[in-house]
């Protein structure tokens, strides 16, 4: 009996990632009951990534990620999961605040029609959010890291933004009117499950799928930085978003993946927050407030005496022979990089576990800890000159950390140079608060 429930909840797991559940199985009253299925997809995400690497590498002779990138593009999913830690999502949160105070009608939490009618409208909700990411300058922002790869695998779908849930939710409170705050927290996991698989190079065109989906085919246009892939196809799962409103391309030419001006780094924070300080060193060119105002809510691309939008011309020439970024760096070097991101992804995973069970100082100091891991191996990679003297820092705060067990040691008897008792034992919070002092000090001074 126990094995056929591990069985089944296998099963729903896998089919919710490609948006196969029904709504019987998939209706629930109250929001607490909805299953965490973005956090209980992990091991099928490590799975078809392994599964693209092994079959990648037998269709290609190589392999179709690289560890600089790949590490970076997980490392942008980790960072945008943190903000979880501390408080409910955005998009959730605000949802069932206007559904408290301000629905219209109350749309039967049990029927197929509700759940039927949510699946559209919270695509069509994300085909807004999508576009206006790409069409406002301050919300693209956020969404350029999702693009900054130049590479296309399963990793990169994982770089996702810290900030842009702190705006996408403004775009779903209309449904918030009618239909229930528990198919809406169902529908906005599985949405965003579902574009998980469509990042791949490996499955080249589904055949008829390609009118109504989005699918592998046409979100490789979405990604490219050649012209005619620019601000197209925005669609989550349904492609006919596109069609509708004139934002549809076929892919033809090859495309090139990445921002139209690389940024040719992997470090996680400049990763995330770069095009912000861009915007900002932008708008103070200008002398008036209303250019300095359009430089964060027009687009990307608009200079004075230009559209909104703005236009093309300035972008460098896409010739189809474009290489990806990939510094040389030693083996050993790589495989130390490998070793310690893989710790501190076992130490993300007990934070995740275990997050209700640890007081909100303990949270913040681990979230603090995950940040300056991720950062510091991005210094490793992008081999910045501190790179050395941040990641000795760590070293010293993780055995800290270790010595008062907020983190596990990988191996057992890793855990015995940090058993002996110093000669003063200084109390678990002073020295958190010493070490993350010192950290902010470096980083400031960096």
């Amino acid at each position: 009996m126990a094995g056929g429930m591990e069985l089944g909840t296998v099963s729903r797991g896998f089919r919710s990632m490609f948006f196969m559940l029904t709504p019987n199985e998939s209706s629930f009253q109250k929001v607490e009951d909805v299953p965490q299925y973005v956090e209980q997809a992990t091991p099928f995400f490590i799975g078809l990534m392994v599964l693209e690497l092994l079959v990648g590498v037998l269709k290609t002779g190589g392999s179709v990620v690289t560890i600089s990138d790949g590490l970076t593009s997980i490392s942008a999913g980790m960072v945008s999961r943190l903000p979880m830690l501390l408080m409910r999502g955005c998009e959730l949160s605000a949802y069932m605040y206007v559904w408290d105070h301000y629905h219209l009608v109350e749309l039967p939490w049990d029927s197929a029609w509700t759940w039927w009618l949510t699946f559209l409208g919270v695509d069509f909700c994300y085909y807004w959010v999508h576009r206006f990411a790409h069409e406002v300058a301050v919300l693209w922002a956020a969404h350029q890291v999702h693009h900054s790869s130049e590479y296309y695998n399963l990793t990169t779908a994982l770089r996702q933004s810290l900030t842009q849930q702190f705006t996408s939710w403004i775009f779903y409170m209309p449904l918030a009117l009618a239909l229930p705050p528990s198919i809406f927290a169902v529908h906005i996991q599985l949405n965003l499950l579902y574009q998980f698989w469509i990042h791949t190079e490996l499955i080249r065109d589904l055949g008829p799928l390609e009118w109504i989906f989005n699918t592998p085919k046409h979100h490789r246009v979405h990604h490219g930085r050649n012209l005619y892939c620019i601000d197209k196809n925005y669609g989550g799962m349904l492609i006919i978003w596109d069609r509708i409103f004139g934002t549809f391309a076929s892919e033809t030419d090859k495309v090139i993946y990445g921002l139209v001006f690389p940024i040719r780094r992997f470090e996680i924070l400049h990763v995330q927050f770069h095009y912000y300080l861009y915007l900002w060193k932008k708008s103070k060119i200008y002398k008036t407030i209303i250019h300095k105002l359009a430089t964060f809510f027009n687009g990307p691309s608009w200079k004075p005496g230009k559209s909104r939008l703005g236009d093309h011309d300035d972008n460098p020439k896409v010739t189809g022979k474009e290489v990806p970024h990939d510094p040389s760096w030693s083996m050993p070097l790589q495989v130390y990089v490998v070793i310690h991101f893989l710790l501190v992804l076992g130490t993300y995973h007990e934070l995740i576990e275990n997050k209700m069970m640890l007081s909100q100082l303990t949270v913040l100091g681990m979230t603090c800890y995950i940040l300056l891991t991720l950062t510091s191996l991005g210094f490793i990679i992008d081999q910045r000159p501190r790179a050395a003297s941040l990641e000795m820092l760590r070293c010293v705060i993780m055995v800290t950390m270790h010595r008062y067990s907020y983190i596990k040691p990988f191996l057992p008897l890793l855990a015995v140079p940090t058993e002996v008792r110093p000669t003063v034992v200084l109390p678990p919070r002073y020295v958190l608060a010493r070490t993350f002092t010192k950290l902010t000090s470096f980083l400031t001074m960096s």
